[in-house]
């Protein structure tokens, strides 16, 4: 695993959390139980705190950052995550917060100072431009990001579903990883 400290900062990994050899988890990061975090993905805590909630799947080729403090932004934006969250392929997520039962879709980008609430679809290729907030109980697209619709009862249903679903998954490569050392 590619977990590495920077200026005395080392990443802080929950219960059962499976990182991909080839990702890349550096600084002041912590991760909550059951996480998942596939191939590619960086976590990059270097300049803020990253904190990423419980039973929350980080997929392949994401990039996470965070927002630095300096004179046009003296107290920068960390990135927060909530728990049951998914992260598609080759996401963005860029010093902003996000909240419990979202689903940020493939190749979306959720800019500096954004703040999505709890239960939201963020469609694929989706862009959150810098301070905006996404309201619970929505499917945004579009770029810039805009209310599509309201979500249904069976989407709403669907965010433990497949965050639950990704903590399965993950515990089949951590099961394999283990037995690969016997």
């Amino acid at each position: 695993m590619k977990i590495r400290s920077y200026q005395g900062m080392t990443p802080k990994l929950g219960d059962r959390v499976f990182v991909d050899p080839s990702a890349v988890v550096l600084g002041d990061v912590e991760i909550g139980d059951d996480c998942s975090i596939w191939p590619l993905v960086v976590i990059r805590g270097d300049m803020h705190r990253i904190r990423i909630g419980h039973s929350t799947s980080i997929q392949d080729g994401s990039v996470l950052h965070i927002t630095h403090a300096g004179p046009y932004n003296p107290d920068g934006f960390p990135l927060e995550i909530g728990d049951h969250v998914t992260v598609g392929h080759q996401a963005m997520l860029h010093g902003c917060k996000i909240g419990s039962r979202v689903l940020v879709g493939m190749g979306a980008m959720v800019m500096d100072g954004a703040i999505v609430e709890d239960e939201v679809i963020i469609g694929a290729g989706t862009l959150v431009p810098p301070g905006k907030h996404l309201k619970s109980g929505y499917l945004y697209v579009g770029r810039p990001a805009k209310p599509q619709r309201e979500l249904t009862e069976k989407e709403r249903s669907f965010f433990t579903y497949t965050a639950n679903n990704y903590v399965k998954l993950k515990d089949k490569h951590l099961q394999e990883a283990w037995a690969s050392l016997d």
